[in-house]
């Protein structure tokens, strides 16, 4: 079974991270959020309060297959900021481990050169950051790494992560079960 981190940072956009986790979890993957600060409460970019499973300093990342990055604003900014996000995404990119972003946190990862010469979008008005092969597509998935451009696109998104560590099958259950 497949083990998936969502990072959740003060200020994510709610929608990105958590249908994320919902849709994934659906399949019966194992999804961990886990808080780049030490405490478990995050606050999303409208004012909603979330409750990580867990903080940094806990994430176990040996198991994990996946790492996901919600946007969001503060939120994308505080994941480029952290050094255990930032060094991790790197280390999982370069073991062909998948890594994923949606809407400004595909910046994080161009900022990291992750995105060179890869097929990626992002929210509009962050494509110079990407250093990559750009479009506007919803859903853009090169080797290990898939990005997505917002909120309207996080379910699409979502259900190209299931294919990814699971099938286009599973996708498509899930994509029917939810009515999409």
């Amino acid at each position: 079974m497949s083990n998936v981190i969502v990072f959740l940072a003060d200020g994510f956009e709610e929608i990105e991270g958590l249908t994320v986790v919902d849709l994934l979890r659906r399949a019966g993957i194992a999804v961990t959020t886990v808080s780049i600060k030490e405490e478990k409460e995050i606050m999303g970019a409208h004012k909603i309060p979330v409750l990580a499973d867990c903080v940094l300093s806990q994430a176990d990342f040996e198991t994990a297959d996946m790492l996901v990055l919600p946007g969001g604003m503060p939120g994308t900014l505080h994941l480029g900021e952290c050094k255990v996000v930032t060094e991790k995404c790197v280390e999982f990119f370069k073991a062909g481990k998948e890594v994923a972003a949606i809407c400004a946190a595909p910046s994080v990862l161009g900022d990291l050169g992750i995105l060179q010469g890869k097929r990626c979008t992002c929210y509009p008005g962050f494509e110079d950051r990407l250093k990559g092969i750009v479009s506007s597509n919803p859903v853009e998935s090169d080797g290990n790494v898939t990005t997505s451009r917002g909120m309207g696109t996080a379910i699409p998104f979502a259900l190209k992560l299931i294919e990814k560590l699971i099938d286009s099958e599973k996708a498509e259950e899930i994509k029917k079960s939810i009515i999409y």
